[in-house]
């Protein structure tokens, strides 16, 4: 979802960012990149033990969120252009599922005010497996939603975690890197194909 759909990567790391510092934390220049794709029990965890934020894990991941969910009220979402109609195309051929490093309170805020909704069959966030991206538990869950063969699933990606998560799902990888946060080199070389922005993706892409 973030990344993909919304232009919302860097709204996440504002919001921990000015968090951290209020609180007296300290912030560092691979905070960013570390906690990208993690969910929310090892970022919050990450900001506890690594930035010294000086509240509980469970604390300061409900804090987040609430911040996130007063950005989105305030300012609305940040549809990336291309991405409802994309996810409408394919909506149209195949059963959908959401696989988000997202919270559970921010998928479903998502969903419930966005186009998005009715698109996805099955929505799962990281924060309700054993462990987040680059690990696959998180596509491997949405495809047991959905009831389908992980290798039988395409799934697109923007971050250098995601892909890899992809890869150890051994789904077919599509990457639409992030052009805040681009991946490197060593996961994109796991991507079954780069696509410039969601606007290109198609269902030829996702199964030639």
């Amino acid at each position: 979802m973030d990344g993909v759909l919304l232009d919302s990567e860097q709204i996440w790391d504002k919001a921990r960012e000015e968090y951290t510092n209020d609180l007296g934390g300290k912030w560092t220049a691979s905070a960013q990149r570390d906690m990208m794709g993690m969910s929310s029990t090892e970022w919050s965890q990450y900001m506890h033990d690594h930035l010294g934020v000086p509240r509980s894990p469970e604390q300061i991941n409900e804090d987040v969120v609430d911040l996130i969910a007063q950005i989105y009220h305030r300012d609305g979402f940040p549809i990336i252009p291309g991405s409802v109609e994309a996810v409408q195309r394919l909506a149209e051929r195949w059963p959908l599922g959401l696989a988000s490093s997202s919270n559970r309170p921010i998928i479903d805020l998502v969903m419930a005010e966005t186009l998005f909704g009715p698109c996805f069959r099955v929505t799962v966030s990281s924060e309700e497996v054993p462990r987040g991206k680059p690990n696959p538990d998180v596509y491997l869950a949405a495809a047991n939603k959905l009831g389908v063969d992980p290798s039988h699933c395409a799934g697109v990606e923007d971050s250098h975690n995601g892909i890899l998560a992809l890869h150890n799902a051994k789904m077919r990888a599509i990457a639409i890197p992030n052009k805040h946060y681009p991946p490197k080199d060593d996961a994109l070389k796991f991507a079954d194909v780069v696509l410039d922005s969601i606007q290109e993706l198609t269902a030829e892409i996702v199964a030639p």
